[in-house]
């Protein structure tokens, strides 16, 4: 089956998502030169579709392409029926939040007057969630920048994406709820066969990317002597894997697979118990 998969065309999740596809195998053939939004790649039945983020779940959902790959809070902002989210990828990780100017006298979205004016491009999503919170909001729509609209006089307050606070404080913003965690997804349109070969292969390949970061393969010699003390210090999947060393000693090669936040304190326990030769390779996938 021949697949286009819709990806952004611009935002803070388009280098991310290329990359992923880069490690996946998936290489475009030409980048979006101009006017050319729909490329080749370098797997023969899958093309990619360079479009607004904010528009894929709507060409997803209507046909345009059979996956697309966009952000969580695009997918809940469009609210469409007919897509389906395969893949959380771990990408663009970010907060959608309300926020206030820092004088205001509120420090919670129930302390908001009722006539509340909010900037924000994701109307669906703020309307539902002042809703639910008993506050009745006037929802302004923009499509640029929200964290200016309180100082321009435009908004008392903006619903916006936020990935680490530092525009939001620029701008003499400060958070007073957060709506929801967002990330990148890999979208089906309900049309597609989820068992189609080639919407498997695309998935799995996307997700055995996203399952390698974070871990790395960590091989050592260690003695025979002391081996169970140092394989008791080892995380691993499903256990390392041994190999008899041929030399003097008795020796053993173990292989393992550690995740990176653990590392450094299992590297450094496991040389402390005899382990030597010890090697740190990064994975590219890991398929289960």
């Amino acid at each position: 089956m021949a697949l286009r998969l819709a990806v952004p065309s611009k935002g803070r999740l388009r280098d991310p998502v290329l990359r992923l596809l880069g490690g996946a195998g998936l290489e475009p053939l030409y980048g979006p030169e101009g006017r050319v939004l729909l490329v080749p790649t370098s797997w023969e039945n899958v093309s990619l579709v360079y479009v607004r983020p904010e528009d894929i779940p709507a060409i997803v959902a209507g046909g345009g392409a059979e996956l697309g790959i966009t952000g969580l809070d695009y997918v809940e902002e469009a609210g469409l029926d007919g897509l389906v989210v395969e893949e959380r990828l771990g990408l663009g990780r970010a907060r959608l939040v309300v926020a206030v100017p820092e004088e205001a006298p509120v420090s919670s979205v129930e302390e908001l007057p009722d006539g509340v004016r909010v900037a924000t491009k994701f109307v669906n999503i703020a309307r539902r969630f002042f809703a639910e919170r008993g506050v009745e909001a006037r929802v302004i729509r923009i499509s640029g920048s929200a964290e200016v609209m309180p100082r321009l006089g435009v908004a008392d307050a903006v619903l916006d994406v936020s990935s680490t606070g530092t525009t939001l404080r620029l701008h003499g913003l400060r958070v007073i709820a957060e709506v929801m965690r967002t990330e990148a997804v890999l979208v089906r349109g309900g049309h597609v066969d989820p068992s189609d070969p080639d919407v498997e292969a695309l998935k799995e390949a996307l997700a055995s990317v996203v399952r390698a970061r974070g871990y790395k393969l960590v091989l050592m010699n260690v003695p025979d002597r002391v081996l169970k003390e140092v394989v008791e210090v080892l995380p691993s999947m499903s256990g390392p894997t041994l190999a008899r060393v041929e030399g003097g000693e008795p020796m053993w090669e173990v292989i393992t697979v550690v995740p990176d936040r653990v590392l450094a304190h299992v590297l450094v326990e496991a040389k402390r118990r005899g382990a030597r030769d010890i090697v740190v390779l990064s994975i590219d996938r890991v398929v289960p």
